[in-house]
């Protein structure tokens, strides 16, 4: 079978939704013979961050010399391939094709054995396991999909667990507290094992801390067990000083930019540090200096353009809203902002633009490459409610011209957010995503289909 009819299959299995539960995927991957048993693993849950951090963790990892070094993440922002990474580099088809011939086939034993089917992002995981086993991987660094205790990512037994920054998402759910979703996010916490916390509301800390004490697993808190220090930052990165216990690092260069990163960056390198002490590895300074500055993680408060100044942030909740508004006057960015920006129908949105509204102008709605993606028009309606003077617009390409002209004239900047769907396609306009893309795993053919069908009614 050829890799787009493959790629087809794997995503006709989003019909079956997202079903919380571990069973399936015991099934698939005893199918498999238990890739994951074959590498040690860093496991991150969370709710903003978290992809930031697994892009640290792993590279400074790289940089360690500890062999090949994979990195687990979702959703994409333009192909599939995005998501299985080794060394930093996406999977190429050649590869991709055998490894969901393998899973496809687990898929069709496990639905006949069990009555179930498999659902996408089981597969996609699976996937990624094999992947690690078939290429020798030693360490994985491994991001959830969706919440933690009942995620497809659960069955590994990390050397370490981390937990980024929580807000509310997911609420049907994760719950309707932040309680509730620490609890859920906390469900990777295992037996002994320790868990890295980020700084966060005292709420969901105290969540997380009552799960550490119930599993015997040492809590350390990233905001106390190493300093970061922003000594400057702009549109193209910070540089910071870190300490730990351990070591003095000096001033550090991370090409992310964005004030949140500050956190992220105390975070990461907690992670990997209790990583070494726990697997009893030692890792020089130079690694984690290398690795933070080698680190690549498009799409989060990115500037892809400079006259006019264009930011694509992958933003799609509250929380993360409220941190783009920060690093925006963090940045100490001049100017009014002309906001586009499309959403999938899951979210927020109201919120997300009520706080955006505060530091935006003007504004143009677009639909996403998703079949999820709300009308222009609908989005159009809540920037409108928000206070922002908005439009629908028919295309991508068409809002953003529309907003750099604006962006011109005024003497401001763009930022598209609101998906990160919509951060890949921004990116793609720009010519400013880091890698190839593989036409065969270009997932946004496969969905452009219904999106227009959405865009019609």
């Amino acid at each position: 079978m050829s890799l787009p009819l493959l790629l087809d299959r794997l995503y006709a299995r989003r019909r079956f939704g997202m079903r919380p539960g571990l069973d399936r995927m015991q099934a698939l991957l005893a199918r498999l013979g238990h890739p994951e048993r074959e590498w040690v693993a860093i496991h991150v849950a969370g709710t903003n961050g978290k992809g930031s951090v697994v892009a640290m963790v792993a590279s400074i990892l790289q940089q360690a010399g500890f062999g090949r070094v994979g990195r687990y993440t979702s959703p994409h922002l333009l192909c599939f391939n995005e998501r299985i990474c080794i060394d930093g580099a996406p999977i190429a088809d050649e590869a991709l094709l055998p490894l969901l011939e393998a899973v496809e086939a687990a898929a069709d034993a496990v639905a006949a054995a069990e009555g179930v089917e498999p659902t996408f992002f089981e597969c996609a995981t699976a996937a990624a396991f094999e992947h690690y086993r078939r290429e020798g991987v030693r360490i994985a660094v491994i991001e959830t999909g969706l919440g933690g205790r009942l995620d497809a990512t659960n069955v590994l037994l990390p050397v370490v667990s981390v937990i980024t920054r929580i807000g509310l998402e997911h609420c049907e759910v994760l719950g309707r507290t932040l309680d509730a979703v620490a609890g859920e996010k906390a469900g990777i916490i295992k037996p002994g094992r320790p868990v890295v916390a980020a700084a966060m509301d005292s709420l969901a800390l105290d969540r997380i801390a009552a799960v550490a004490r119930e599993q015997n697993a040492r809590l350390i808190r990233a905001d106390q067990a190493v300093s970061v220090a922003v000594r400057r930052q702009g549109l193209d990165g910070l540089q910071a000083d870190i300490a730990t216990e351990q070591r003095g690092l000096g001033l550090v260069h991370l090409p992310l930019a964005g004030t949140f990163q500050a956190e992220n960056l105390a975070v990461a390198v907690a992670a990997v540090e209790t990583f070494a002490r726990a697997a009893g590895l030692d890792i020089a300074d130079a690694a984690f200096k290398q690795g933070l500055a080698a680190v690549c993680w498009p799409g989060r408060f990115h500037l892809v353009r400079r006259a006019p100044r264009v930011l694509v942030d992958g933003a799609h909740n509250p929380d993360a809203a409220r941190r783009l508004r920060e690093a925006l006057r963090h940045a100490r960015v001049k100017g009014p902002v002309a906001l586009v920006a499309g959403f999938c129908d899951d979210k927020d949105v109201d919120g997300i633009l009520k706080i955006l509204a505060g530091c935006a102008r003007r504004g143009w709605a677009v639909l996403t490459p998703s079949a999820r993606s709300l009308p222009a028009a609908t989005t159009a309606a809540a920037m409108g409610r928000a206070g922002l003077s908005a439009e629908a617009s028919p295309s991508l390409e068409a809002a953003l011209a529309a907003a750099e002209a604006w962006a011109r004239g005024e003497g401001g900047l763009v930022v598209v957010c609101g998906s990160l769907f919509l951060a890949g396609a921004a990116l793609r306009h720009y010519d400013a995503f880091p890698w190839p893309v593989p036409r065969t795993g270009d997932p946004n053919e496969q969905l452009k289909a219904g999106v227009e069908q959405k865009a019609e009614r």
